[in-house]
């Protein structure tokens, strides 16, 4: 069976990135200019398409009438090193990364598709470092992005201290899950993390600030996609249900 919606590509010759970027775009099955959308940007892009399902999720919850008009964008990577580099805090590339999302893939979606111009119809949704990339683009630029969706994303003293040090997050609107069982999650360098106690220490302080704030362990879960995806669903439900 076919999709309903419709998938389209953009290149972004990035000044920041200094590489070309591909952007995926898919459209509900009754997208019309004559509409207003909110806009989904999801970095691993290619991951939530396939192992998240997005696209069968989109067409199931529109038909359904249970999520707004959304699009959803994808941004993906060229392999687990680049990644890093883009996503991680500390990463070479993070700061160019920001500024490619900020100021080169917002404008051109607010130029393709009749959106709202405004930060809380646009959100960024990662998994693990990507769903880290999202909080703490977020926070540096809530006028851009007003809704976060991080799944079991990577915390460290660099996430909590920024975290700490923001004054208010009334505007934001965030999901955020953790397995219960990642305790010994498996980093790109080949050393072990326990992901739970930053992650709970993180639900504890954006509690603190204010947040519009929905969070869940995910019992038995660990880091797969298996977890994520079987939450995606209530994600999306939760998220895109209406205006925050």
């Amino acid at each position: 069976m076919g999709r309903k919606g419709t998938m389209t590509e953009r290149e972004i010759e990035s000044k920041y990135l200094n590489e070309k970027m591909t952007i995926k775009i898919f459209k509900p099955e009754k997208f019309s200019d004559l509409y207003k959308y909110t806009v989904c940007i999801m970095q691993d892009g290619n991951d939530y398409f396939q192992m998240g399902r997005i696209a069968t999720l989109s067409d199931r919850l529109h038909d359904a009438g249970e999520i707004t008009n959304t699009v959803f964008v994808g941004i993906h990577y060229q392999d687990k090193y680049d990644r890093r580099k883009k996503y991680h805090p500390a990463g070479e590339q993070n700061e160019a990364y920001t500024n490619f999302l900020v100021r080169e893939a917002v404008p051109l979606l607010d130029d393709e598709l009749p959106t709202y111009h405004m930060g809380y119809t646009r959100a960024l949704m990662g998994d693990s470092l990507a769903g880290t990339l999202a909080l703490m683009t977020a926070v540096k630029y809530p006028n851009t992005f007003g809704k976060v969706i991080m799944q079991s994303p990577y915390v460290d003293k660099t996430v909590l201290n920024t975290i700490n040090n923001t004054e208010s997050l009334h505007s934001m609107d965030i999901y955020h899950t953790i397995g219960t069982e990642e305790t010994e999650v498996k980093m790109t360098d080949n050393q072990t993390m326990d992901f739970v106690a930053p992650n709970r220490e993180l639900n504890r302080l954006l509690l603190e600030k204010g947040a519009s704030y929905t969070y869940h362990e995910l019992e038995g879960g660990i880091h797969t996609w298996k977890y994520w995806q079987n939450d995606m669903k209530r994600v999306l439900k939760t998220m895109f249900s209406h205006f925050s």
